[in-house]
């Protein structure tokens, strides 16, 4: 019987991969939970096999998550399921240890087969976002930048964001525009939004 360890934010949306999951003979959910920062817990409670987590939660992200996972030395593995399918995403989730990486609209028989193939110690990612995130190359912007950039997504003055991350307004504007180069925009606002979009941040 292979174990599985649900988390995603939306109750719906888990209580339906839930239902989907459990008609599978040799599948088990034995626990769901809403936060990031609640996957390590239970699943030193659950002893999960694999831990299907969406992206984007409270806590911690779904690629937060896995390296939390492997600092606590939690013996599971990891596939993303996740409504975000954005190259950027699926390169950090792969970078950070995930098994798989499949989208929500994926097939329940293609999804239950994921959960064995990754169970299995196998490999699953969408073709579709693969192909797109080889296109793509890899992600131009450095730690710094995608800091500085997350900061500037509300459109919050230079100085502010300098002040948040206890740096220099000169620095925060060097990052800025060395990010702002690098997505081809004109302004940090812009950046910001498409290195978002791209699943850079």
């Amino acid at each position: 019987m292979i174990r599985v360890l649900l988390a995603d934010d939306q109750a719906l949306v888990r209580g339906a991969l839930a239902a989907l999951l459990d008609l599978e003979r040799d599948i088990e959910v034995v626990a769901q939970v809403g936060r990031g920062d609640e996957v390590v817990a239970a699943a030193r409670h659950t002893s999960p096999g694999v831990c299907l987590l969406d992206i984007e939660m409270p806590g911690l992200d779904g690629i937060a998550v896995i390296g939390a996972l492997r600092k606590d030395g939690v013996a599971t593995r990891a596939l993303i399921v996740t409504t975000f399918g954005r190259p950027g995403y699926l390169r950090r989730a792969m970078e950070a240890g995930a098994s798989g990486f499949v989208v929500k609209d994926t097939p329940a028989a293609e999804l239950a087969e994921a959960v064995r193939r990754v169970h299995a110690g196998l490999r699953v990612v969408d073709p579709a976002l693969a192909t797109e995130s080889l296109l793509g190359g890899p992600n131009p912007l450095t730690d710094r930048e995608r800091e500085v950039l997350r900061a500037a997504l509300d459109g919050r003055p230079v100085q502010q964001i300098a002040s948040a991350l206890f740096l220099s307004g000169g620095t925060v504007r060097n990052y800025l525009s060395s990010a702002i180069q690098k997505t081809g925009t004109t302004t940090r606002v812009e950046a910001a939004k498409v290195a978002e979009e791209r699943g850079w941040l």
